[in-house]
């Protein structure tokens, strides 16, 4: 049951990988900073689905996490594993509603705006993203979801049974996630790819010591049961 857990944990976070790269390829690029830019780029349906993504990435990374910290659990690195899990869940859970209000509530003004409505889609998006409220358990999402991947990677590194540098590009991704929003669509789409990669490493390597861990404990049982005290009768 553990191999078979901590392999779905493994396939969750590949598929969070991939939903990170696609959220900025798929997303429109247009000049936001204009009426007509920003009711090309959040009146359709590539914003939608490219806002979704991502916020299936972040639902789907703790259980990827659970899976490191199932891994670790006899190791030194258990107590960073486990707060790497506890201040994602929490980052993701600060994360999700600006994410939610910059998906549907933007695209739900641009299409008004966009069917003739007399609307500043550019003010009210300022509006919307920027209240303090908002912004505010935004940036502290995100702030949580960058120490949890680090925490994350310090987890790998420390644990002594995966390979120590195999967390550094998910540690990486999620630390730099603030930053890559004041840069131009390519930078956004390489940080996309560097998070992306950074999943689907650590996958691969939590999948086969899923393996690993199964072939010791069979190895285990099959020892015990060829051993001296095994075989002798029972009085």
């Amino acid at each position: 049951m553990s191999e078979r857990r901590t392999r779905l944990g493994a396939a969750a976070l590949a598929v969070a990988g991939a939903m990170f790269l696609l959220y900025p390829v798929a997303r429109p690029w247009h000049d936001e900073t204009t009426q007509a830019g920003a009711v090309a780029s959040m009146g359709s349906g590539a914003w939608v689905a490219s806002h979704l993504f991502a916020m299936i990435g972040f639902v789907l990374v703790p259980f990827g996490l659970l899976a490191l910290r199932s891994v670790v659990r006899d190791t030194a690195a258990e107590p960073r594993a486990f707060a790497a899990v506890v201040v994602f869940w929490i980052g993701a859970g600060l994360t999700l509603p600006y994410y939610g209000a910059e998906n549907f509530a933007l695209h739900a003004i641009a299409g008004r705006a966009a069917d003739g409505h007399p609307l500043d889609i550019v003010d009210l998006a300022e509006a919307v993203r920027f209240g303090a409220v908002a912004v505010t358990t935004f940036a502290l999402g995100l702030l949580a979801l960058g120490a949890g991947g680090v925490l994350a990677a310090l987890a790998v590194r420390r644990s002594g049974v995966l390979p120590r540098h195999s967390g550094v590009l998910l540690g990486a991704g999620f630390g730099l996630f603030i930053p890559q929003f004041f840069t131009p669509g390519p930078a956004r789409i390489a940080h996309g790819a560097v998070l992306a990669a950074g999943c689907l490493w650590l996958a691969v390597v939590l999948w086969r010591a899923a393996g690993d861990g199964a072939a010791q404990a069979r190895s285990t049982v099959t020892l015990a049961g060829n051993s001296p005290s095994a075989n002798r009768p029972i009085a």
